[in-house]
């Protein structure tokens, strides 16, 4: 793993070092704009490199006949990553690659991955052929439910919920149809479709089962927010006039052979993986106003033959997570960039009881998102397990 990380920094540094050679150096060296920022002398490619890293500490307890036991405490690099983007060729053709180093980002490696850390968060290219019309391909997030989107570099909270954890459809591979045009001068819609794998990220064995389609519409009644906002927790830009951006997605996993659509474990039978298509529904909500924001969201999983059996009829064990979530966050940032939020999450799967979360979290705002720390304290209440306290305090570096 070690030998791994040190080749990929030195070819990311390497490849800094020789284009700046031929380059005109436009770099911003104001802190959250990027550490390099590289444009051609004739204009034909830029790249802007910006690594990222995320300082995360922990404390849990867990109710143990009627009080607190002894906190399991954790430190961890949450997430350390590498970002490049920027565009070739012509501006209409642009680019991102991100490549996660955590071992939070690199884990989750199988067969069907190839054993390998799975290095390669999003890479992805952007094609604005025609118009309002752009076209992505590679491997980066589907639009799913708008905490998913949100970047983890932009959360409002430490972590996304627990809604997130059960039913995010993440990132894949394939095709992605982007287009947005105005109803009114104000009223805007953005239009999503992706064609995709169907497995998640970095599968290098083949297609197993079928291919997966998603389709997103978000409806923008009072216009766009600043600086797309509505893609970021916290309303650091302060809206001046209500905005809001409503939101529905739908997923179709033909053949699905995963316990969450594209995520989670495979369904493995002694027959082979067992298939089944899996349709995943989420309706979300942003608003923002003066510094006030509210994010709400549901999502809903049903399978076609959600358990998995072998050949005798047997159950493995291995199902799809079937049901259905609720997440509502709201949060008031301050004057001085200080900022409190409280998040109720309910989780209500098949066969199982239901798991909720509530939360409350401050969050210091030094330069945006881009450095801020952040905490919260959540009281679980999670299905098979004794409720308990979290406690987490996180640094965010973005430059």
């Amino acid at each position: 793993m070690i030998f791994i990380v040190k080749h990929i920094l030195l070819i990311a540094f390497t490849f800094l070092l020789f284009f700046s050679v031929s380059a005109q150096d436009t770099t911003n060296t104001k802190f959250g704009k990027g550490m390099i920022n590289l444009v051609a002398k004739d204009s034909s490619w830029s790249v802007k490199f910006a690594p990222r890293i995320q300082f995360l500490t922990s404390a849990n307890w867990k109710n143990e006949d009627g009080s607190l036991g002894d906190a399991n405490t954790n430190f961890l690099i949450r997430r350390a990553r590498l970002k490049f983007s920027g565009f070739a060729y012509s501006p209409k053709l642009r680019y991102k690659l991100e490549l996660g180093l955590s071992n939070r980002d690199v884990s989750g490696g199988s067969k069907y991955t190839g054993n390998t850390p799975r290095i390669i968060m999003d890479a992805v290219v952007k094609w604005n052929f025609y118009k309002n019309f752009v076209l992505w391909a590679g491997q980066t997030k589907l639009p799913g439910n708008v905490e998913r989107v949100v970047s983890s570099a932009n959360l409002q909270l430490v972590d996304r919920s627990i809604l997130n954890a059960r039913f995010n459809i993440d990132r894949d591979i394939g095709f992605q149809l982007r287009h947005h045009f105005n109803l009114t001068e104000k009223f805007v819609i953005r239009e999503i479709f992706a064609f995709s794998q169907g497995e998640g990220r970095n599968v290098v064995s083949g297609n197993e089962g079928g291919l997966q389609y998603t389709g997103r519409l978000e409806f923008l009644p009072f216009g766009t927010f600043k600086s797309r906002g509505d893609y970021k927790g916290s309303d650091l830009k302060r809206e001046q006039m209500p905005k809001l951006a409503v939101s529905v997605s739908y997923d179709f996993n033909n053949n699905a052979v995963k316990t969450r659509s594209n995520m989670g474990l495979y369904m493995e039978t002694d027959l082979g993986l067992h298939e089944t298509n899996i349709s995943t529904t989420f309706v979300d909500a942003m608003f923002k106003y003066r510094g006030f924001s509210i994010m709400t969201e549901f999502a809903n999983r049903i399978a076609e033959d959600p358990i998995a059996r072998n050949e005798d009829g047997s159950e493995t064990g291995l199902s799809v997570q079937e049901g259905y979530g609720f997440n509502f966050m709201s949060g008031y940032l301050f004057k001085n960039n200080w900022e409190v939020t409280g998040r109720y999450s309910i989780v209500d799967l098949k066969n199982k009881d239901a798991s909720g979360q509530y939360t409350l979290g401050f969050s210091k705002y030094i330069v945006g998102h881009k450095l801020k720390v952040q905490t919260d304290i959540t009281y679980l209440s999670i299905a098979g397990i004794n409720d308990g306290l979290l406690y987490r305090l996180q640094l965010d570096v973005h430059f």
